[in-house]
């Protein structure tokens, strides 16, 4: 795994979220947009990220919402239910801030991967259908349609992964419908179960790391 410096340990607060830029000894180009699950912060999905990309940039951004100790990307009604003007508020204002951090860090989107668990997951899918063209390639673990109402957006010349967990009582159950969702607006789609609840775990990481190394599809 590549060695990386203290400069990973900085807290920027400049941009739109606060976030943490892991950047490895030698890097190959390669970045991961990292977003995390509810009620914890940006530094608990980097060391999955670490081990699905241990050459890329990290950008670890933490979410504005208080929840619990932690953070949430938007605000909830119950454990399936989101305040829609909220993901759309959010939604845009994270993709704000991923232009201007891949601008401050030298990434280059159409190469970069978004990596979400959970509340994290469904940002980044909100972000494939409310702003095109910022998002080319998302791994998607414990996500489920959060959008009341999803834009027919054109999906075609982006690739998903979507990883389900088979005792995910909560989120599993939508994994279909998100398949569906994604596959009815041409983006290439490869869903996977693992013996999971809605933790994350290694199994994740294999799959998500074999999945990374396949070709991004042609727009």
């Amino acid at each position: 795994m590549s060695e990386y410096s203290d400069e990973n340990s900085i807290l920027h607060g400049d941009l739109g979220f606060r976030y943490r830029a892991v950047t490895p000894e030698k890097s190959t180009g390669k970045c991961l947009f990292v977003l995390h699950g509810s009620g914890v912060d940006e530094t608990t999905l980097i060391p999955l990220a670490r081990k699905i990309a241990p050459d890329a940039t990290l950008v670890a951004a933490r979410g504005r919402i208080p929840q619990d100790d932690g953070f949430r990307w938007f605000e909830r009604i119950t454990p399936t239910s989101f305040e829609q003007t909220s993901i759309r508020d959010e939604t845009a204002a994270y993709a704000e801030f991923a232009v201007e951090a891949s601008v401050r860090h030298g990434l280059d989107l159409q190469r970069a991967t978004f990596l979400g668990y959970s509340n994290g997951a469904n940002v980044v899918s909100s972000l494939m259908l409310l702003h095109p063209g910022l998002v080319r390639q998302a791994a998607l673990l414990r996500a489920m349609p959060v959008l009341d109402t999803s834009p027919m957006t054109d999906l075609g010349g982006t690739r998903v992964l979507i990883i389900a967990g088979a005792a995910d009582q909560t989120y599993g159950p939508f994994a279909p419908a998100l398949v569906t969702l994604f596959s009815e607006r041409r983006a290439e789609v490869d869903a996977r179960i693992v013996a999971s609840g809605h933790e994350f775990g290694a199994a994740d990481a294999a799959i998500a790391r074999q999945w990374l190394a396949g070709p991004m599809p042609t727009a």
